[in-house]
């Protein structure tokens, strides 16, 4: 997985958050798979189609915080993540 410091674009944008659809219980394996990136400031109150209870694991970027919940439109209970 990358370190909660290296999340960013090819272009250098910072990126807040990863979401990674494949886990391993080999750290090395971990983070696989489609990656769907959060960048700063992002309010997504629904996942993107096919998106769906399909994270397995996540890297949050430093100076960030993500907080995802259990319904659809934030809905039903919440946890927030960071690095």
């Amino acid at each position: 997985c990358p370190t909660a410091a290296d999340l960013r674009l090819t272009n250098g944008t910072r990126v807040c958050a990863q979401l990674y659809t494949d886990d391993s219980p080999y750290y090395n394996q971990c983070c696989a798979g489609d990656v769907l990136v959060v960048l700063p400031d992002s309010d997504v109150p629904y996942m993107p189609h096919g998106w769906s209870a399909r994270t397995s694991s996540l890297v949050v970027g430093t100076k960030c915080e993500l907080t995802v919940w259990s319904g659809r439109g934030k809905t039903g209970k919440s946890k927030s993540f960071s690095a």
